[in-house]
């Protein structure tokens, strides 16, 4: 019988750290977890002056059963009593695994081919950067690939942040989240 379990023990935590080996995870050259953003990443209007660059996104692991992916960049601390959407993509081929610094605003085209910007709470259909009230304290900004069960969410160019987050939800396998910093002195 100990043999037996200790068979079951070491199969079980072969198991687990394979499943854990092969989670979804995403990295950036341009931002990291639980640190300051840089200028480049602050918006550029309503009373900031950074580059409003859309940074450096790479992601690993896909689950099983994906179809595509979705991003998406939420700073739930923005006073409005429901965060700030800064930017949301939806229509990610799955075989797109990387997103490349300034992709959102580019003339080149570097976002990906079928890809959908969703208007986000600036009022554009691009990556909208930090910009946290003067003396407001650190904000937090998650930024999230989420692999879907679906191939495209039908949505509208101007749905709102709220129906894309919920059908990006709705078909979500996994996600993987880097939550970077700013603030604004």
């Amino acid at each position: 019988m100990s043999r037996i379990f200790n068979i079951y023990c070491i199969l079980f935590f072969f198991h687990a750290a394979t499943l854990e080996a092969e989670s979804l995870t995403l990295s950036s050259d341009d931002i990291t977890d639980g640190k300051l953003m840089s200028k480049a990443q602050e918006f550029n209007g309503f009373g900031c002056t950074g580059n409003d660059l859309s940074p450096h996104l790479q992601w690993s692991g896909t689950p099983e059963g994906t179809k595509s992916f979705a991003l998406t960049v939420y700073d739930p601390d923005a006073p409005t009593g429901s965060g700030w959407w800064h930017w949301q993509v939806i229509n990610i081929p799955k075989t797109i695994t990387e997103i490349k610094t300034g992709a959102s605003k580019s003339p080149e085209g570097l976002m990906p081919a079928g890809s959908l910007q969703i208007r986000n709470d600036y009022g554009s259909h691009t990556f909208g950067g930090a910009c946290p009230p003067t003396d407001h304290g650190i904000h937090r900004y998650k930024f999230t690939i989420h692999a879907l069960s679906v191939e495209k969410l039908d949505l509208p160019e101007n749905a709102s942040g709220a129906l894309t987050g919920y059908m990006i939800n709705a078909n979500t396998l996994a996600t993987s989240t880097i939550e970077s910093l700013y603030k604004r002195d």
